[in-house]
């Protein structure tokens, strides 16, 4: 015979699945986009909660009024949202090495909105985010995404959260690191340009000063500038290859900053 009983016990154990999950949702890459309609979010969550209602391992509550329940609820609400970030800050990279090419260009003094994260960027940046967005889709990383939202469940029971800020923070440190040389690395090609060329423009205004080296540098850089990024557009895939792994090894890193 089988059992479909569905207990107020079971309701509040599916309500915090629901919520680690929502929090998931609404904060990761390519699920939390503007252009998604919350409902499909809502729905979303609901429908992955309910797959994982019945895998996720059981643990107890352990809470006595309705402000233990509450504790936990926002213990589910920062894990969920905590790993999502993970994956959110290495997709800023993208942004991060656009901004530091448009400053070499001289295309950052023009910025536009980005409708993914509704803040204003430098055109590169954008470029280089759609890109990782892209790529995203295209490699199927979101589905590492929902994989690993899934494995929280196995590391990190519920009410099972064990906020290490010590572990968190220092991880958090050495990710700024590669941040910074993953972002670098990026932009190398066109930093190497540039700098050859303002060594170029240097030697030329000193043998001859009668010519405005600053009004020709300007369009000589946004032009090279253009033409390294059109002929570097297909190292894009390798790129995103080092921000994918560093993201692989952030969630993880989280993940463990959160177990008991």
């Amino acid at each position: 015979m089988i059992d479909v009983t569905f207990t107020y016990g079971d309701l509040e154990y599916f309500l915090l699945i629901l919520v680690r999950v929502s929090a998931f949702v609404f904060v990761a890459p390519f699920f939390s986009a503007r252009g998604i309609p919350a409902r499909y979010k809502v729905a979303f969550s609901l429908f992955i909660a309910i797959v994982l209602y019945d895998v996720a391992p059981r643990a107890g509550l352990n809470y006595s009024t309705v402000y233990g329940y509450a504790f936990i609820v926002i213990k589910e609400v920062l894990s969920g949202a905590i790993l999502a970030f993970a994956a959110l800050i290495c997709m800023q990279i993208g942004s991060f090495a656009g901004q530091i090419i448009d400053m070499m260009t001289g295309l950052s003094m023009v910025s536009i909105m980005d409708p993914t994260t509704n803040t204003n960027v430098t055109i590169t940046g954008a470029l280089y985010q759609q890109m990782l967005m892209i790529m995203l889709i295209i490699s199927g990383m979101y589905r590492y995404l929902i994989k690993a939202l899934a494995d929280s469940f196995t590391i990190i029971p519920v009410n099972g959260a064990d906020f290490q800020m010590h572990f968190l923070l220092r991880t958090m440190l050495e990710f700024m690191k590669d941040y910074m040389v993953i972002g670098f690395r990026i932009t190398l090609p066109v930093f190497i340009v540039s700098f050859t060329m303002n060594i170029v423009l240097g030697i030329l205004a000193k043998v001859s000063p009668q010519l405005n080296m600053f009004a020709v540098g300007m369009q000589l850089k946004i032009l090279v500038g253009l033409g390294i990024l059109f002929l570097t557009s297909s190292m894009l895939s390798i790129a995103s290859d080092f921000v994918f792994d560093q993201m692989k090894i952030l969630i993880q890193e989280f993940a463990y900053g959160l177990t008991p």
